[in-house]
């Protein structure tokens, strides 16, 4: 998956007051340069920078794409720690963060081989975006009504209905009502070299 850095990410910088900050120290962690990951996350340094220092909002195909290049997950990415892993999440401590337009809420642990997100997508946030990248994903409506758009074909979801699809298939997540849809989404991260090597961001593809 190559991100659009032309997606909607001009909002505050002060609403994301973890991301930034972590996305350098993770960065420097895994040794690479600011053009070293920006080239294998799909994006332009400059873009990488805004992010790193909190002018732009990463979207979720920006996070999926960082988590690959960095060889940590999501969750991570979002500022929870290895300490913070348990096999039960508890309402009380699901807190909230804001990217790209949409909400999400950790629904998983930390760390494992499927990140777990209680996601609200606004009405008119990222519908356009197409999304191409390793792994699986399931989600399942709560509130609301779902475009779902695999490939050529149009889905229209509601309250209780789920699908599970290959990751690598075209895709496009869409809020049908003016108020918005709440899902539960979980999607496996491919971390290994090899899948890397085989699966990892094409440059210049098409968001």
């Amino acid at each position: 998956m190559s991100p659009s850095e032309t997606e909607p990410s001009a909002e505050p910088a002060g609403a994301l007051p973890v991301v930034a900050p972590q996305l350098r120290a993770l960065r420097r962690r895994a040794s690479l340069t600011l053009e070293a990951a920006a080239r294998d996350a799909g994006l332009s340094p400059a873009h990488l920078s805004r992010l790193e220092t909190g002018q732009r909002q990463p979207s979720l195909p920006m996070l999926l794409s960082l988590a690959r290049t960095y060889g940590t997950t999501v969750s991570e990415l979002l500022g929870e720690g290895a300490a913070d892993r348990d096999a039960v999440v508890r309402a009380a401590d699901m807190e909230p963060t804001a990217a790209g337009g949409w909400t999400y809420w950790p629904a998983g642990a930390p760390g494992r081989g499927m990140q777990a997100l209680r996601v609200r997508v606004p009405h008119g946030a990222q519908g356009d975006i197409v999304r191409v990248h390793p792994g699986e994903e399931w989600l399942y409506v709560l509130r609301g009504r779902l475009r779902l758009r695999l490939g050529e074909t149009l889905h229209r979801l509601g309250p209780g209905d789920s699908a599970h699809f290959d990751s690598l298939t075209p895709h496009r997540i869409a809020a049908a009502d003016p108020d918005g849809v709440e899902l539960l989404f979980v999607h496996t991260l491919l971390q290994s070299p090899t899948a890397a090597l085989c699966l990892g961001p094409t440059h210049g593809e098409t968001p």
